[in-house]
């Protein structure tokens, strides 16, 4: 069941949490990602965030294996190709629409190599010095076995750096923070033509509503990420309420097995 939503943090407002008849509770990711750069690139509190990733780069060794797990469109990868040149970087994204588009963005770089398939069925251990996770942990199944997925993948002593969603995706709010922006910034034309253009990300992030409010995507205080990243084997340098508060940031380093 999803926990609720830590004091202060976000809450959705007044909404029909059934799904649509025959409908399933759960994103249509190839959908999302057509519309997912686009509006990406408008969004203050998404660029903050990959802000923040490229300067944790520069504050690290760079990396000799880099995997970015759950990459979607290649934000995260793009950035580390920028950033780690010499890097060895695995994208592993089981949607077909979301990894098409990331091989188009990335085409030009032949360091990167992608895995098309569910985390769990990643065939390696013990060889990252860097994992990414982004927004994706949450709609993976069982949580706490992906985190001990994600810990087999590094080395001891491997960087793991951690977004994920935590609270309810306020549609109505997000809605309104987005347009105020986008209307500060390209005026009332602009904003209602960038909205229709990326209107799909509304419809997906309701389905992720569903998702959360059913139990199928993961939900999580602070405190409860928290816990289940440490008990993963991991040792957490640094957390953050990120996104707003709708997620946290958790960097990290793998802890030697027992």
């Amino acid at each position: 069941m999803p926990s609720q939503a830590r004091a202060g943090a976000p809450a959705p407002l007044s909404f029909d949490w059934s799904a649509p008849a025959g409908q399933t509770a759960r994103a249509d990711w190839s959908a999302y990602a057509k519309a997912y750069d686009m509006l990406s690139e408008y969004n203050p509190a998404y660029q903050v965030l990959l802000q923040d990733f490229e300067t944790f780069l520069g504050t690290i060794e760079t990396p000799r294996v880099i995997y970015d797990v759950g990459g979607g469109t290649g934000n995260y990868t793009e950035v580390a190709t920028r950033v780690c040149p010499g890097s060895e970087i695995r994208v592993v994204e089981p949607d077909a629409g979301m990894m098409g588009l990331a091989q188009a963005k990335l085409s030009a770089h032949g360091n990167v190599t992608y895995f098309n398939r569910a985390l769990e069925d990643v065939d390696a251990s013990g060889t990252a010095d860097l994992v990414i996770c982004v927004h994706a942990l949450y709609a993976m199944p069982r949580q706490e076995e992906r985190l001990g997925d994600l810990r087999r993948l590094l080395r001891p002593g491997g960087w793991l750096y951690l977004i994920d969603l935590g609270r309810y995706m306020n549609v109505a709010e997000w809605r309104s923070y987005l347009f105020s922006h986008l209307k500060r910034e390209h005026g009332l034309a602009g904003a209602l033509r960038i909205f229709w253009q990326g209107r799909e990300i509304g419809k997906q992030n309701k389905s992720i509503l569903h998702a959360q409010v059913s139990g199928v995507y993961w939900t999580h205080t602070e405190a409860e990420i928290a816990s289940s990243v440490t008990a993963a084997g991991f040792k957490i340098l640094r957390q953050d309420s990120v996104y707003r508060g709708y997620s946290d940031l958790l960097v990290c380093r793998a802890m030697r097995h027992a």
